[in-house]
């Protein structure tokens, strides 16, 4: 199925056969993805009296509980429910589900504490000149498959430094969707300033902003514009497990 749609005065072509899921998948018993020290995410039949919900065990059906941490198991996108004292839901915030997103790629730069982030000249080196979309989806480097299954938990990841956070948001970025765990450093005693900075806390004045996190852009995929799809489930949570398809776009001929 062939769509059209026009950004910023060009007409694009985006084949809808042809979406690219960039969202991980939840294995139950694998040890990932995950972080922050969630427990694994697990599937367990439900038992109840001599009826156990697996079809296995002589069941005429699988009847599964499933166990999962929103922020720590897979990919995931939150609101500004993830900081307040006031319960916003993703289900309320997320009232959109298709954006123009641009995936560019950087490099995060090594500190004199040996931390690694996300600063503000690597993701201009990564944008190249082009302008920031609605939503933006940032890989990082390296891009290795052990993404696909790592427990970040402990390894002080790269993130995102506050003024990269602030100037995306000043050149219209609303949606801000990474492979990493968090935006913020692991361990900062509290401040969360990129997630702060991205809501406008502490009024929360841009509650319809999102951020996705540990998503996985393999290395076959060009960075440039892309149509977004968010999709979640009908959590009333702060966050949600999510899938995030993308599909190239073409000009229009």
């Amino acid at each position: 199925m062939l769509i059209h749609l026009t950004h910023e005065g060009t007409s694009y072509m985006a084949d809808l056969s042809k979406g690219i899921n960039i969202s991980l998948p939840l294995i139950s018993g694998a040890k990932g993805p995950k972080c922050f020290y969630a427990p694994d995410f697990e599937t367990e039949p439900l038992v109840a009296g001599s009826f156990v919900g697996e079809v296995a065990k002589g069941s005429p059906v699988n009847f599964r509980n499933v166990r999962v941490n929103p922020h720590g198991n897979g990919t995931h996108t939150e609101c500004a429910g993830h900081i307040s004292i006031e319960q916003i839901n993703i289900t309320e915030t997320l009232s959109r589900y298709h954006y123009i997103c641009r995936l560019i790629t950087v490099e995060p730069e090594e500190t004199d504490t040996g931390d690694k982030v996300i600063t503000l000249q690597s993701i201009l080196r990564g944008l190249n000149g082009q302008a920031i979309t609605e939503a933006l989806v940032v890989r990082t480097l390296p891009n290795e498959d052990t993404k696909k299954t790592k427990d970040y938990s402990g390894t002080n990841p790269p993130y995102f430094k506050e003024e990269v956070i602030a100037f995306l948001c000043r050149q219209g970025m609303d949606h801000l969707l990474t492979d990493l765990p968090s935006v913020d450093r692991e361990e900062d005693g509290g401040r969360l300033a990129a997630h702060k900075t991205i809501w406008g806390w502490p009024s929360l004045a841009q509650r319809h902003r999102t951020i996705t996190e540990m998503v996985y852009v393999d290395n076959y995929i060009r960075d440039g514009l892309y149509l977004c799809n968010i999709q979640i489930a009908p959590f009333n949570n702060d966050a949600s497990p999510s899938t995030i398809v993308i599909f190239p776009l073409a000009d229009k001929k």
